[in-house]
């Protein structure tokens, strides 16, 4: 009998479902998943034992008080709707803004490129704080205070999301738009119909980003809104926080509903975060 051809080590270890390296990052992805099961924990747990010493990691029983609360003694909706109109403004202008600037100073040659470049990508080490107060007063000069505007327009555009789209339109082989250059397109139909639909990644990137950014922005909308119909989500929670008093039951819940959205953009577009650190622009 002839006996079976003996499979490699090599190719043994390529049929487990796993690597070794799950072993070290599953304990890491616990550690980061604590805080997010003890703030739901926390949301549904009774006011009577929220701040019991020594707290407990899991209530004796649960409750919903407190989202019903949260919804019927709150305007979460309409703050959840702020948000979102903040959000998409944000990242349709940057994604738009953004990626035309970052091809400009990548592919496009005109005087001061290198100079104006600079000029952008150090205005991220200006701390923010220096820019509020002159950042107040010219929206109060336009009229943007105490409303939604004052949320949206400061996520127009960054210099982080330029200099990310410049970054990456420079890994890209210039022979595939000067192919299509030569072929009779102009330089934003090239840039439009090719460099564009290449940038998937790098756009889902800086999506993620900016809604990040956008979503989770307090500082300023506490600065520069004070009408109750232009609250943002983040903004409206922080009304469950008093100086002697904290509703901690209806303050997590505010926090699972503003995170859950994040959550899910997150897990929709991860394929296309993990692919900007290794897509090349050409395959095959």
């Amino acid at each position: 009998m002839v006996a079976p051809p003996r499979i490699p080590a090599r190719a043994r270890r390529r049929r487990l479902p796993f690597s070794g390296w799950h072993f070290l990052l599953l304990p890491i992805a616990v550690l980061f998943l604590l805080p997010f099961v003890e703030m739901f924990l926390t949301s549904v747990e009774p006011a009577s034992e929220i701040n019991k010493f020594p707290p407990a990691f899991i209530p004796s029983h649960l409750t919903m008080l407190g989202y019903r609360q949260l919804f019927a003694q709150s305007d979460i909706l309409h703050w959840l709707l702020n948000t979102a109109i903040v959000s998409a403004s944000a990242i349709a202008s940057h994604l738009v803004l953004c990626s035309l600037a970052g091809y400009g100073f990548a592919r496009l040659k005109f005087p001061g490129r290198t100079f104006g470049f600079l000029a952008v990508v150090a205005t991220i080490m200006v701390p923010t704080q220096l820019l509020m107060i002159p950042t107040y007063v010219m929206f109060a000069r336009l009229g943007l205070v105490d409303h939604l505007g004052a949320a949206i327009v400061p996520w127009l555009a960054s210099a982080f999301g330029i200099f990310l789209m410049r970054q990456f339109f420079l890994s890209l082989p210039a022979e595939l738009e000067e192919a299509g250059l030569i072929d009779g397109c102009s330089r934003l139909q090239v840039f439009f119909r090719i460099v564009l639909p290449l940038a998937k990644p790098a756009l889902a990137t800086l999506a993620i980003f900016t809604l990040l950014g956008s979503w989770n922005d307090l500082v300023w909308p506490l600065i520069a809104i004070n009408n109750d119909q232009a609250f943002t989500l983040q903004l409206g929670l922080t009304n469950f926080q008093g100086t002697r008093r904290t509703e901690w039951s209806l303050l997590m819940a505010g926090n699972v509903v503003a995170t859950l959205p994040l959550i899910l953009f997150f897990l929709a577009a991860q394929k296309q975060f993990i692919a900007t650190m290794t897509f090349s622009g050409l395959k095959g």
